[in-house]
């Protein structure tokens, strides 16, 4: 199965857009490190310690020619010609033990020259002094102790190179995290604007912002929500005008039927008018929407309280269960309060015992309606969502309505960011389960 890297790769466009620029970056540092170490720094090093074990193997040939009583002279030499201090321990030996610099390959370039050059055992510590190497070559009667200045033996240079490498991709990479912040932070907002105006928040402060592109769908967001507002507002207005032109010959007819002598045929006309009263109520809160309501704080524990309050006033009881004492959201409490009005009207009407709880998980709020009735069945649940759908087979559903409860309830939940989803309830029937954002 062939690896794919796109899971190990950033989500966030942020994160991406750093990608791109600081990879490049560092893949660049690693080759230009590369090669300055590789092809100039060690080059360099090992010249230098070539050279200083040569000066040592020099020194100490003239001491095995001069003997002891020349020693003087030739540490006068060294030092004059090649700025070696020689030292003479008589009966001295190597010490046994060696101390390895934090970069090995100081000691193992030095090694390799000290090698070559001298046939003597010798030892050497690059670590004791900070400006200076210490070597020492065992010879008759003692050993010679040489001391070397340290920009002698290796390029002391390096760690300036890396500095300067590393300090100026530091600066580039922040130069590079506040640019691309800002031309990422148009980008968020219009997202957090657009996920706002889905939920029917007011994004009134939003402006166009950023790149030149990320303007103009800024921009094309402002003018798509100008169109959806001039649309709802004309809705709205064509709805009061259906509203009042309907209702009017309605009442009349109710007065008409309320003078007429007491029949069945008056009592049946009665009934066709209510129902007519009803189906008209649900097109109307069907096709309004939550025009004319503006969003604000909304306790749902002491919304579902409401709820099982106006139940029990109607004879209808309905048990509230909840863990926590409050559970804020920003929404719109009258659309709320009908959506989940709708729910619980729905269980009471077609379930002997209904139940309701409001719980945090997480960052979500969740409802759930309980009851238990026939139930739906699982295929058939996403058409119980449909406008005017009516799943008489399964529940004899909206036995008094036209089959918009539900249809009106998901459009509020999801107009508020959350979800409406239908499942089986522990009572054997259906459970309603809301999750709202909090």
């Amino acid at each position: 199965m062939r690896l794919s890297i796109k899971r190990f790769l950033p989500k966030g466009l942020f994160q991406r857009s750093l990608l791109i620029i600081v990879l490049p970056v560092a893949l660049m540092q690693a080759a230009v490190t590369w090669a300055f170490f590789e092809q100039h720094w060690q080059t360099t090093t090992a010249r230098l310690s070539e050279t200083v074990a040569g000066d040592v193997s020099m020194v100490t040939a003239l001491y095995q020619d001069a003997g002891p009583g020349g020693f003087d002279e030739v540490a006068r030499i060294a030092f004059e010609t090649t700025g070696l201090s020689v030292d003479f321990r008589e009966e001295d030996v190597l010490p046994t033990t060696r101390r390895t610099a934090f970069f090995r390959v100081l000691d193992r370039t030095l090694r390799r020259a000290l090698s070559t050059r001298l046939d003597e055992a010798f030892w050497f510590d690059t670590t004791r002094y900070p400006e200076y190497v210490d070597i020492r070559v065992a010879v008759d009667g003692g050993v010679l102790r040489f001391i070397a200045a340290r920009e002698r033996v290796f390029a002391t240079t390096g760690h300036i190179f890396v500095i300067w490498l590393f300090g100026a991709s530091a600066l580039l990479s922040t130069v590079a995290i506040l640019f691309i912040r800002n031309q990422v932070k148009p980008i968020r907002q219009l997202a957090e604007a657009a996920e706002a105006f889905g939920r029917g928040q007011d994004v009134e402060r939003f402006k166009p912002a950023g790149a030149r592109e990320v303007r103009q769908a800024a921009h094309a967001f402002l003018d798509m929500r100008a169109r959806l507002k001039r649309q709802l507002e004309q809705r709205t207005q064509l709805l009061a005008g259906v509203s009042h032109d309907l209702r009017t010959p309605l009442t009349r007819l109710r007065l008409q039927l309320a003078l007429m002598p007491a029949s069945e045929e008056r009592d049946a006309a009665q009934r066709d008018l209510r129902d007519m009263e009803t189906a008209l109520e649900e097109y109307l809160a069907f096709a309004r929407g939550q025009a004319g309501e503006e969003p604000g704080a909304v306790d749902l524990v002491v919304l579902c309280e409401t709820l099982s309050d106006d139940a029990a006033r109607e004879g209808i009881d309905i048990p509230l269960d909840y863990a926590i004492d409050t559970l804020v959201i920003h929404g719109r409490e009258g659309a709320l309060k009908r959506a989940l009005g709708n729910l619980v009207n729905n269980a009471a009407a077609h379930g002997e015992t209904v139940r309701l709880s409001v719980a945090q998980n997480g960052g979500r709020a969740e409802i759930t309606v309980d009851d238990d009735g026939p139930g739906i069945a699982a295929e058939d649940r996403e058409d119980a969502f449909k406008p005017f759908s009516r799943l008489d087979e399964s529940r004899n559903a909206n036995r008094n309505g036209v089959g918009l409860g539900l249809a009106i309830a998901r459009d509020t939940i999801r107009a508020h960011g959350g979800e409406l989803r239908l499942e089986d309830s522990p009572l054997g029937g259906l459970r309603a389960r809301v999750t709202l954002p909090v």
